[in-house]
């Protein structure tokens, strides 16, 4: 049984990967598909943009899709960076450490700890149009030097106070159990199971 994973990051789909990786399933992905979608991220919510998404890989590979959209959301921030994190060095060609160096920048000066959260929303779709979501948040804090080198993204500044980690200092076995992304899959897997024997 096949599942798309709508995404090309390679930090997502190992991630993702690894939380599928006990169902009998061939997760395929858009480049080996040869797919070249550009969907533009246009909703006001994370669950708009993982639906959008989902709905444009199903309707055009004719399989179940599984797409997610997250964010880091910055309580000094008023909730910044949060549906433009991956957008928020506005500048081509921009990489994870430019968008944590513009993060730690607006932070200069404002009173700590820097409380945030990460936020992921997965929808799984398939090419009829059901759609299903679910949520996963994990709750920490920035801080302000780099910890760690795996994860991508914000992970090195991203504090788990209770582990006294970041989430780039985890290893994945770990980092799968206490991740937003990890407990949106989670919380997908039964409906993603239901979905994959209705074929």
């Amino acid at each position: 049984m096949k599942l798309l994973i709508a995404s090309n990051n390679p930090g997502k789909l190992v991630e993702i990967l690894d939380l599928l990786n006990d169902l009998e399933i061939e997760p395929l992905t858009p480049k080996q598909l040869g797919i070249h979608l550009n969907v533009e991220e246009v909703g006001q919510s994370y669950a708009e943009n993982a639906a959008l998404k989902g709905r444009a890989f199903a309707l055009h590979s004719g399989l179940l899709t599984l797409a997610d959209d997250s964010g880091l959301e910055v309580d000094a921030l008023n909730g910044a960076p949060g549906l433009h994190s991956a957008r928020y060095v506005n500048r081509v060609g921009a990489t994870d450490a430019d968008r944590r160096k513009a993060l730690l920048q607006a932070l200069e000066g404002l009173p700590r700890p820097w409380t945030a959260r990460f936020r992921c929303e997965v929808a799984l779709v398939t090419p009829g149009g059901m759609l299903h979501l679910t949520e996963g948040i994990c709750a920490g804090e920035i801080i302000p030097q780099e910890r760690g080198w795996g994860g991508f993204g914000y992970d090195p500044i991203f504090l788990l106070k209770s582990l006294g980690h970041t989430m780039a200092e985890l290893e994945m076995s770990e980092k799968n159990r206490l991740s937003h992304r990890a407990r949106a899959v989670l919380a997908a897997k039964p409906a993603l199971i239901e979905m994959l024997h209705a074929k």
